[in-house]
């Protein structure tokens, strides 16, 4: 069997994603080489005539809130071509036996004690078998979990007492009691690696971490996050999240690696941090940066002028096993980043980025509207915008199904359950667009400040 080369399998992704852009934008009249069956309003409709001028200002104000995507998508549609999306397995640059010391860092609320100790067994053994000889790891909980005592392992308890000066709660409490001098135990020049409870090291992880650290040239680093690896527990929501790692090698990638800063933040899980950097930022942002505490720190970091890169290696993760779940982790982003972009503490000019992508997610129910406004109210546009408006669409249902690719793979699942979960990555779209207008709505009207967190304990597949 001939196996392709990782530019090739480069190549042929350009190429599907350039053909599913081309092919979306015939399709829905972006270009009107041929006559594709969609309706096109003709030129000669006076809208303010026909509509009146308020009803005529909603459907062009509606139309243009589909351009807020735009910035994140050109992001991602120049990172996932610019960048190779296939790369080869990660070759250390140095000895690991010489890399500085390293912390690993899980995060816990201490209700799921097996999980935790399985994974920290998993972890450690990653770590071993990479031959990373510098290293511990740190379980931070507000429950006492009862891990075995190990050389390698520290479990620290958040006492219930414990008050940041600014008031942080939930995890960037737990992450500030670690920087306090009475329990930490690291130096400035010590590396500090940020996992949730359920994340897992890949031996690709852990070498690049290792050549990051060892580069020293910059103070944060974050890499991939994949969602379908061993099994998959709800396969809808894993299919909706296949989005997210086109995201992670899209637009986090491009921003790391061209620009070394979080122009649209970044995630919670898969951080590398130079302790002395965490430590001169810190997570005691009040409740504000409590909600999304990695989008806060980020932010935050950025603004301080600190540098950061795109760590190559993937680590796995489970998606939400529960259709509430699922909503529950989008509305608490939702509510979280809104805070960070409305902060006073971060500079308009650090957040702009992050802003337009912010309310992209917020206006979504106004985006989503124009799929059933543009028929029954058709508006004359300049065929720049209906050009840029099927771009931001192609680039977007394509994210679901390089997620797909990026997740499952032949050799794996077989190219019968391939092509099933291509399609399915593409029928799960109504679906994430139903959640995620749930979860905005949600979020804008909902209680803030509160912190739900997603159970990722193992239980029985759900069958769909």
């Amino acid at each position: 069997m001939t196996i392709l080369t990782s530019k090739a399998k480069h190549y042929l992704h350009c190429c599907l994603f350039i053909y599913v852009i081309f092919m979306f934008e015939i399709l829905t009249g972006g270009i009107k080489l041929l006559d594709s069956g969609v309706y096109i309003p003709p030129e000669d409709i006076n809208p303010w005539v026909q509509y009146g001028f308020l009803g005529a200002l909603v459907l062009y104000l509606l139309r243009l809130v589909t351009f807020l995507p735009l910035p994140q998508v050109l992001f991602n549609f120049v990172g996932l071509t610019y960048y190779n999306a296939f790369p080869d397995k990660v070759v250390l640059k140095a000895s690991p036996i010489l890399a500085p010391f390293i912390c690993i860092r899980i995060v816990t609320r201490g209700d799921f004690p097996q999980l935790v100790k399985a994974n920290v067994n998993r972890n450690m053994n990653k770590c071993l078998d990479a031959g990373l000889e510098n290293f511990l790891i740190e379980v931070v909980t507000d429950k006492s979990i009862g891990l075995d005592k190990h050389r390698r392992v520290r479990e620290i308890v958040v006492p219930p007492d414990y008050r940041t000066k600014s008031g942080a709660l939930f995890k960037a409490r737990a992450l500030q009691y670690c920087l306090e001098d009475k329990v930490n135990l690291l130096s400035a020049n010590d590396w500090i690696v940020h996992l949730d409870e359920e994340t897992l090291l890949t031996e690709n992880s852990v070498k690049g971490i290792l050549n990051f650290v060892g580069d020293g040239k910059h103070q944060f680093g974050q890499g991939l996050i994949t969602y379908a690896n061993e099994e998959v527990v709800n396969w809808i929501t894993t299919l909706a999240d296949s989005f997210r790692v086109t995201d992670d090698m899209g637009k986090l990638k491009l921003q790391f690696r061209m620009f070394h800063k979080p122009l649209f933040s970044w995630k919670g899980s898969f951080v590398v941090t130079q302790f002395n950097a965490e430590r001169e930022v810190s997570f005691d942002n009040g409740l504000d940066g409590s909600i999304a505490e990695d989008c806060f720190f980020a932010m935050k970091a950025y603004s301080q002028g600190y540098s950061f890169n795109f760590i190559e290696g993937e680590m796995w993760e489970k998606s939400p096993f529960t259709f509430w779940d699922f909503i529950q982790q989008r509305k608490r982003w939702v509510q979280g980043i809104l805070l960070v972009v409305h902060s006073k503490a971060i500079p308009l000019k650090h957040k702009l980025f992050l802003a337009c992508s912010c309310y992209s997610w917020i206006t979504l129910p106004l985006s989503v509207s124009n799929l059933v406004l543009a028929s029954k109210f058709p508006i004359p546009c300049p065929p720049i915008i209906d050009f840029i408006c099927a771009f931001i669409g192609a680039v977007n249902i394509y994210m679901f199904v390089f997620g797909v690719i990026k997740s499952f793979t032949v050799y794996r699942f077989g190219l019968g359950r391939f092509l099933l979960c291509l399609c399915g990555a593409v029928l799960v779209i109504p679906f994430n667009l139903v959640i995620e207008n749930i979860a905005v709505i949600w979020g804008i009207f909902g209680r803030k400040h509160k912190f739900y967190v997603v159970n990722k304990n193992a239980r029985p597949q759900v069958t769909v």
